[in-house]
């Protein structure tokens, strides 16, 4: 039935635990999995040292490394399933929905809230923005 899961992650509980769902379903499907991490960047724009921004850039590409990493060990568990890793910088959701539309993707998997714990209700504020504009369906573990 799917043979393009995307995997958002930022390196959260919630996206671990959607990457075991998302690794599952892959399993069963046959399913190749395109993790993905977005680089927030748009408030580095105004900050008036150069060198301030190339640190700050530079931790953030740490840290969705380490995002990449992990969920590339949770898959690497599992035998004959493809992974493709992606980092992408601007809008967590905005990304989402273009690597949705360009991957030809069939489903997205995506924890209820990241590390910056905005919450609306249930959903966190990116998978929200996920569920109302995708054009595949998604999947919101908890």
């Amino acid at each position: 039935m799917y043979k393009k899961i995307l995997l958002p992650t930022d390196g959260s509980n919630h996206a671990n635990k959607a990457a075991e769902h998302a690794l599952w379903i892959a399993k069963s499907s046959g399913a190749e999995i395109i993790a993905l991490t977005v680089m927030e960047t748009a408030s580095l724009v105004g900050l008036p040292a150069d060198d301030l921004i190339v640190r700050i850039k530079e931790m953030l590409e740490d840290e969705a490394k380490k995002s990449l990493e992990k969920v590339n060990e949770i898959v690497e568990s599992a035998d004959n399933i493809k992974i493709t890793l992606k980092t992408e910088e601007g809008s967590p959701a905005d990304a989402i929905l273009k690597i949705v539309k360009e991957e030809d993707v069939d489903l997205v998997v995506v924890g209820t809230s990241g590390k910056h714990g905005l919450d609306r209700f249930l959903l966190g504020s990116v998978a929200e923005k996920v569920v109302r504009s995708s054009t595949c369906p998604v999947l919101v573990v908890h």
